[in-house]
């Protein structure tokens, strides 16, 4: 097993797997209205790259906080761009949302 990284590594290693997923997820919503080259490589791309950054987390790391840590942080960019994009977010999905986090919250003490 590799060495353990430190903090703020982590917290890198962290936000680009998120951001990996996010930007997968941003190709699906392009998906969605039409398939084409751009949608396709944006979920190539953001799911390669999150799943590289993943297995580096997965090898110094534990499951449930890098799980609930990459959870939230994608979570704040899926809205985020919901927002931008012009769907509306209503007080149910941000307090999913916000539950998400506290959660993360509880399993990092």
């Amino acid at each position: 097993m590799p060495g353990h990284l430190n903090m703020t590594a982590t917290l890198l290693l962290m936000a680009l797997t998120a951001t990996g997923y996010a930007i997968a997820t941003l190709g699906m919503k392009l998906a969605s209205d039409q398939v084409n080259a751009f949608a396709v490589a944006l979920m190539a791309a953001g799911l390669a790259g999150a799943a590289l950054a993943e297995i580096i987390l997965l090898r110094q790391a534990s499951l449930p906080v890098i799980y609930l840590g990459i959870v939230a942080v994608e979570s704040l960019l899926v809205l985020s761009v919901a927002a931008m994009i012009g769907d509306r977010l209503t007080p149910v999905q941000l307090s999913g949302g916000a539950l998400v986090l506290l959660g993360m919250i509880l399993v990092s003490h």
